[in-house]
């Protein structure tokens, strides 16, 4: 191969690399918006919901707790009074 036969090649590859460059600075600023969308709805639907839901379980487990705690007592039977006589 001269240097003459890789001249075609080269200018082939040139034209592919400024394609590409054109098509990557399309496709940069389409997915910088897209992806502040993306963070935008993650704000303000998701977190909420995932708040609001969290919140709800907490409270179940507390009242779950609480009745646990309740069957344990039960299950002692009666205990003596405080400080009580003898």
């Amino acid at each position: 191969m001269t240097g003459n036969s890789q001249d075609p090649l080269r200018g082939r590859l040139e034209d592919l690399g400024r394609k590409l460059d054109e098509h990557i600075g399309t496709a940069i600023p389409r997915a910088e918006e897209e992806l502040r969308r993306v963070v935008a709805y993650l704000n303000d639907e998701v977190v909420p919901q995932v708040r609001r839901n969290s919140s709800s379980a907490l409270k179940v487990a507390a009242e779950q707790l609480h009745k646990l705690a309740e069957a344990l007592e039960g299950a002692r039977g009666p205990q003596p009074p405080v400080g009580g006589n003898r």
